[in-house]
């Protein structure tokens, strides 16, 4: 037996839930994944207020959405590599400061153009805290409780989530849209000190010290020339700036596949997905964020476009998704924990799709009870079987020595799935050019993208059904916990774990 010193208990193989230092490294991890959470929702209610102020297209619009998920998911990757080569806490503050920086950038953008930059920027900064913070919970918090401190710390950040339209529309009402921005820097400050005074410093230190920065360019290019193809067609057709793009996005992925493979340390190593599991439960994330992606871009602009909705009433319509992710999701990781992920991944994607479903009943001038409430009660019900369990699955199918890795490619796959289906839902829905602000075309265009969005779902429920295994969680050939440095206070022994 260990102690953490004052902070708190720590067991022999890691710092106890319960104890004031397991506390502190939850608030910590969920406060910093929350800003890259928070953001991620917190602008789809601003974007009617962007685009006026700004003088926004439609395509603008989704570059700044689009501009953030692409640097995030092009080097999310990295950001998990360089956390478990030289530290999870060193590269998780630095992404915290980045992404503070580049916040208040984006608040004083003057252009549209300014904002996308901005927008860049910030998702270096997310792409470099958000593996970090579910990697050190991984590896500090003792084993037997770390299912469920991943419960706690996947429905917490999806609160965050969730909570953004309502934040948003509240801080656009009452204000501007630019308050979005700034309130990430108290935050942001807050969350540097505590790290660097309350969480262990964790690494693995088998990892190679050479960085994979080929595969990150690859990388990176890849889904800005794709992206780019996907969002610019609608409006410029087949030109020439469109197939260049498409091409070299195509052919930049291509090679990243090639040099991961024949890479000496892969940013993203090939043989992970060796693991059915691993590859299962990163195929359920595809299909069901790709689906979330399609709902939080569309939901809140829809009811203030189509419906005639307040941006804060339009942000309040989705408290019920924020009251039931922080009522249940914890107990939805111990659920997973005891009867195995494969039912809830089943069963939620499923809902999610029931949610969706009822959401193309929203129309203009129903009661919010009897047309928003029912839909996204059922969603946000969803939505809480399939965060927590998923998270946990592709964790326990990877060496833990790879948490960070495992992490950041399981993000990587989120966030590239929000990236495509932001890209490809306004083509598909018929909400290009300037129809994005037209209540008729928003209107139909909404339904379209919701029963799009549904069938995705349905895909990653069947997806879980024929390939996530019972006993996943329960395995035991895991190798040795990572090295942990930083002041023996509060850094424990670890033994191997089950």
């Amino acid at each position: 037996m260990a102690t953490a010193g004052s902070a708190g208990q720590a067991t022999g193989d890691g710092i106890t839930f319960e104890s004031a230092a397991g506390r502190w490294v939850l608030a910590v991890t969920v406060l910093g994944s929350g800003l890259a959470f928070l953001d991620g929702t917190v602008v789809n209610v601003a974007l009617p207020a962007i685009g006026r102020d700004l003088d926004a297209t439609t395509s603008s619009l989704q570059w700044i959405l689009n501009g953030y998920l692409l640097t995030l998911a092009s080097l999310i990757l990295l950001g998990g590599s360089l956390g478990d080569r030289y530290g999870r806490r060193r590269v998780f503050t630095l992404g915290v400061a980045w992404f503070t920086l580049a916040s208040l950038l984006c608040a004083v953008a003057p252009t549209s153009e300014a904002l996308i930059g901005a927008r860049l920027l910030q998702g270096i900064g997310g792409a470099l805290l958000t593996p970090g913070s579910l990697a050190i919970i991984e590896s500090t918090v003792a084993t037997g409780e770390r299912a469920r401190a991943i419960g706690a710390w996947s429905g917490l950040g999806g609160v965050a989530t969730a909570i953004g339209p309502l934040l948003g529309g509240w801080l656009v009402e009452a204000v501007s849209w630019r308050l979005i921005f700034l309130i990430n820097v108290p935050i942001g400050l807050f969350v540097f000190v505590s790290a660097r005074r309350h969480v262990p410093e964790t690494r693995d230190p088998d990892a190679p010290r050479r960085l994979d920065a080929l595969g990150a360019l690859l990388a990176a290019l890849g889904l800005a020339g794709t992206t780019y193809a996907l969002i610019q067609a609608p409006d410029g057709g087949a030109s020439a700036t469109v197939l260049v793009g498409a091409i070299a996005g195509i052919a930049a992925l291509v090679a990243f596949v090639i040099v991961e493979r024949h890479a000496p340390n892969p940013m993203m190593p090939l043989s992970m997905f060796s693991s059915r599991q691993f590859t299962a439960a990163n195929l359920v994330t595809f299909a069901v964020y790709a689906a979330l992606g399609g709902v939080f871009f569309l939901l809140v602009a829809f009811l203030q476009i189509a419906v005639g909705y307040t941006p804060l009433a339009a942000g309040a319509a989705t408290l019920p998704v924020t009251l039931i992710m922080l009522l249940l999701s914890a107990r939805s990781g111990a659920l997973a924990q005891r009867i195995g992920p494969r039912v809830p991944l089943t069963l939620g994607p499923l809902i999610l799709a029931a949610g969706m479903l009822l959401m193309t009943r929203i129309s203009p001038g129903e009661p919010y009870a009897t047309s928003v409430l029912p839909a996204v009660v059922v969603f946000g019900l969803g939505l809480t079987l399939v965060v927590a369990p998923v998270t946990a699955t592709v964790l326990a199918a990877a060496d833990e020595r790879r948490a960070g890795i495992a992490s950041g490619i399981n993000n990587a796959v989120a966030r590239v799935a929000g990236l495509l289906a932001v890209a490809v839902l306004p083509a598909i829905a018929g909400l290009t050019g300037d129809s994005f602000y037209d209540p008729a075309a928003m209107e139909d265009g909404f339904r379209t993208a919701m029963l799009a969005t549904a069938a995705l779902a349905v895909i990653g429920g069947v997806i879980a059904f024929l390939t996530i295994d019972t006993e996943v969680l329960d395995r035991d050939d895991r190798p040795e916990q990572p090295y942990c440095e930083g002041p023996s206070a509060s850094c424990p022994p670890l033994r191997p774990v089950r």
